[in-house]
């Protein structure tokens, strides 16, 4: 089976800045599969050249067993996007936008069942079509974005920060229809900072950072790769003898080892002697952390009595804030330096980019020249 994306060796650079360096990704047909990264990590870089709004400095894209620059707009009708910056037209009611988008993303004779999925959905996420886009606030702008991208069934949903501005129950209506989509067969790149969205509905998972793929497999591959937690309580053992044991298995690490005597207990009515803490076995609790597979921890224990077993697992963001530690050497356990306040040149850029126009892995100096030569190439 043909993978709905196929990325090579995709090398994109701004000048003498490298933002994306001999990048592999494959999506698989009917899979969601998220993209998480830090800011400047790539990620928008790579979804924009999937969808030909910038072109790779070297290497090969296929979308849907077609290259991005050749396939035109008949590729693009079996696309839905949603870009990280969404800018749509503000003088236009929110029903005469997607009658629009209904019109040239539809094949001939469907532009009216297009249109009425628009309007189902949105009922289903609260807009109002017959307000001017211009009045709407920006969860509801990027809503009509959402309808946009899903109304036509397309077999790729790309989509970049897409619950942007949504709150949180708009954010769990979002994920239903992501999931819905992928049980109607169709194929969904998701990139997000929300590493919670990510963890509740990719299949795959691929973590980018300056450029690279530091790690990709299934979430739980991801955080099985990361450290767990484990605290037991065995007996039968020596607490020496446990702690020179575990120290020895590969992975385990800052293992704590303390024995816990039993209390004696009445004597025997019949002899008169007592039962110590001895006589019934002492307890031994072990607490540690544990890198990497859990497997020859466990089999240690097999040996003794276990009489109790805690595992804490590792969730997806943790796992994801160790990947960039060691990806980039920074101490993830510090908290992010507070952003500096947008220049006046940025903010003017920003506020006069189109759909799609500013993109945000690109160096600042650039941004605005690199996205015109990009704009009359695509």
């Amino acid at each position: 089976m043909t993978d709905t994306i196929e990325v090579r060796a995709l090398h994109k650079r701004y000048g003498r800045n490298v933002a994306l360096h001999e990048l592999d990704l494959y999506v698989r047909p009917g899979t969601i599969f998220g993209l998480i990264g830090p800011n400047g990590a790539g990620k928008t870089t790579t979804l924009r050249t999937l969808v030909d709004i910038i072109r790779p400095s070297s290497g090969t894209v296929r979308v849907l067993g077609e290259e991005p620059r050749h396939g035109g707009a008949a590729l693009r009708r079996r696309i839905g996007y949603v870009p990280g910056e969404l800018h749509l037209e503000g003088r236009s009611s929110g029903h005469r936008l997607l009658a629009f988008y209904a019109e040239v993303s539809g094949r001939a004779g469907e532009a009216a069942s297009v249109l009425r999925t628009a309007h189902d959905l949105a009922d289903r996420l609260g807009v109002d079509l017959d307000r001017p886009v211009r009045t709407l606030s920006k969860g509801n702008k990027q809503k009509l974005g959402l309808i946009q991208a899903f109304m036509h069934h397309p077999e790729l949903l790309i989509l970049d920060e897409p619950t942007s501005g949504l709150d949180p129950l708009m954010q769990r209506e979002f994920l239903q229809l992501v999931r819905e989509a992928r049980d109607a067969g169709q194929t969904v790149l998701l990139s997000s900072h929300v590493l919670s969205e990510i963890q509740q509905t990719a299949d795959e998972v691929a973590v980018l950072a300056s450029g690279r793929i530091v790690a990709e497999g299934d979430v739980a591959s991801l955080r099985l790769g990361s450290v767990r937690r484990v605290r037991v309580r065995i007996r039968g053992a020596d607490a020496a003898v446990a702690r020179t044991a575990f120290e020895k298995i590969a992975g385990v690490e800052g293992l704590d080892v303390a024995a816990t005597a039993a209390p004696a207990v009445s004597g025997d009515p019949a002899t008169g002697a007592s039962t110590t803490a001895s006589a019934t076995g002492a307890s031994v609790h072990l607490s540690a952390t544990i890198e990497g597979a859990v497997d020859p921890f466990v089999k240690a224990l097999a040996q003794y009595e276990v009489l109790d077993l805690t595992v804490e697992e590792p969730d997806l963001e943790e796992s994801v804030l160790r990947l960039y530690g060691d990806a980039t050497g920074a101490d993830t356990s510090a908290p992010p330096p507070a952003a500096d306040a947008p220049s006046k040149r940025r903010r003017q850029v920003e506020a006069s980019a189109a759909d799609g126009g500013v993109d945000e892995d690109a160096p600042r100096s650039r941004r605005s020249r690199s996205h015109g030569r990009e704009g009359d190439r695509a």
